[in-house]
């Protein structure tokens, strides 16, 4: 049995690209069924995996067709790994099955199993860039992650998505660029693509003090185009059209697993490929430490400015990846503990705020303006009571996983003599303004007004209730119990090491 675990990553892998080739070719309800049993066994899989390396304590390799390096690919699975896909895997299953009704009016009947082909995917690319132990093989799933995301932002075909997914797809292409160039710089320097190898060659490089520049142009290239498709201040500008305007299943996948899939590549690159020592004395910390700190800020003025509750959502999405980018750029354990952390805190709240938002238009007259969602949370009581939870969390209120996020980045900012002060002052004032933004919005849906619209209750709305509450459950599972979270992403952290 322990011999066969080994096997569910590549299996994992698999199984959802060829369920999206089967989906291809089934139209409706049959594509719909395929997605979902395929997403519930790769939550098994994953759980199983996760088990395993929490009881064997160490990762393990699985080789690709049992061809060695450098002819086979190799899949990596530790603590960390394991617990990133099991995670990936449950936010898409509620973010589908909370968007599951909406999908009908937005996506046409004819391309409806397309959208499920996409989402199967997404998800084999989501998983390959957590499991990889090779920067090739990264790079082909980050160009299918790039193409199942655009057609998950375009499939309803108007010209607000046609031109959103323009932008993306400009903007990607431009990461993926200089994320591939930096991979071959590498490759041309070492003369591998696994990343232990590389760490191995990278090492005696530094030691022996030569390629000192294109090493660090490989480090620069490879964080920037990394940094371009997270979405970083500034490369932040494609997102707010991208989140806004797609379905709103797609906008809860792209703004909770799209991105993070990217943060976490590029944690592992500087653990397994770079080495966190040789990373740090790059000085491509500090850079990203400054940009992080500055999206902080940016993203969320922009949010206040904004009258539509989706783009609202969308801009505090770049303030939110701007602290994980701040986390890295502390450059110590504790940082990067904390941004893994507000990984998974970040992808369980916009997912849910997402799914929240539009149970909140669809009282409103189908309406994102602010003046139109008055009153909306007691037309449609679960919605607003999700947004509410999903609001206090983004602040920072006890209880949830937002407030979990803010401690430990503030405490490793505490044990960064030389980052301490920016990193305090600007996780305070960000924290202000994310209380501005969404408390606004919590009060304005809670404001009473004269009855009009149509109301909802749990009971009209089985599905997207039980959706709700297993994104309140799950975040405050976050919150109360983060002790073993944090535990298990420090063993799977020091199992990349």
């Amino acid at each position: 049995m322990m011999d066969l675990i080994r096997n569910f990553p590549a299996i994992s892998i698999l199984l959802c690209l060829f369920a999206g080739i089967i989906s291809s070719g089934f139209h409706g309800k049959p594509a719909k069924y395929i997605n979902l049993v395929l997403i519930l066994t790769v939550t098994a899989l994953s759980a199983c995996t996760l088990g395993y390396t929490l009881h064997t304590g160490e990762a393990f390799v699985y080789v690709v067709g049992k061809f060695s390096a450098p002819w086979g690919n190799e899949l990596r699975a530790g603590v960390l790994e394991a617990a990133m896909a099991l995670f990936f895997c449950v936010i898409m299953l509620l973010s589908i099955c909370g968007g599951v009704k909406k999908l009908v009016g937005e996506v046409a009947e004819e391309k409806r199993f397309l959208y499920y082909v996409l989402t199967d995917l997404l998800l084999s690319s989501l998983l390959a860039l957590v499991y990889t132990n090779d920067l090739f093989t990264a790079y082909v799933f980050v160009e299918i992650n790039t193409i199942a995301a655009c057609g998950l932002i375009m499939i309803r075909q108007n010209g607000r998505t046609v031109e959103a997914a323009a932008r993306y797809m400009i903007m990607s292409l431009l990461g993926s660029g200089l994320l591939l160039l930096g991979i071959c710089m590498l490759y041309d320097i070492t003369g591998h693509l696994l990343m232990s190898n590389i760490r191995e060659s990278v090492i005696q490089i530094a030691a022996s003090g030569a390629y000192p520049i294109p090493l660090l142009v490989t480090i620069a290239l490879m964080s920037v185009g990394l940094a371009i498709k997270s979405a970083l201040f500034p490369f932040h500008t494609w997102l707010p059209d991208a989140y806004g305007y797609s379905t709103v299943s797609s906008a809860a996948m792209l703004s909770s697993l799209v991105s993070k899939g990217y943060l976490f590549l590029l944690i592992k690159i500087i653990y397994r490929v770079i080495g966190f020592e040789i990373f740090h004395d790059s000085k491509i910390i500090n850079v990203l430490f400054i940009f992080g700190l500055m999206g902080m800020i940016f993203g969320s003025l922009s949010a206040i400015k904004e009258n539509d509750v989706r783009r609202m959502i969308s801009f505090s999405s770049v303030a939110q990846i701007g602290y994980i980018y701040m986390g890295i750029g502390l450059g110590t354990k504790a940082a990067m503990i904390a941004s893994v952390f507000h990984i998974l805190s970040h992808a369980a709240t916009k997912s849910m705020l997402f799914i929240a938002a539009i149970g909140l238009t669809d009282v409103s007259g189908g309406s994102r303006k602010f003046q139109d969602l008055t009153g909306a949370a007691y037309r449609h009581k679960i919605a607003g009571v999700t947004f509410t939870a999903g609001a206090l969390s983004m602040v920072g209120i006890p209880m949830f996983s937002g407030f979990i996020s803010k401690l430990l980045f503030a405490q490793a900012a505490v044990a960064n003599q030389g980052k301490m002060l920016p990193a305090l002052i600007v996780l305070a004032v960000s924290t202000i303004l994310n209380a501005i933004y969404f408390m606004k919005t919590v009060i304005r849906i809670y404001t009473p007004v004269e009855e009009k619209g149509e109301h909802i209750t749990c009971r009209q709305e089985k599905l997207y209730a039980l959706t709700c509450i297993c994104f309140i459950v799950l975040n405050v599972i976050l919150g109360v119990l983060s002790q073993p979270i944090v535990d298990w992403i420090q063993a799977g952290l020091d199992m990349f090491a």
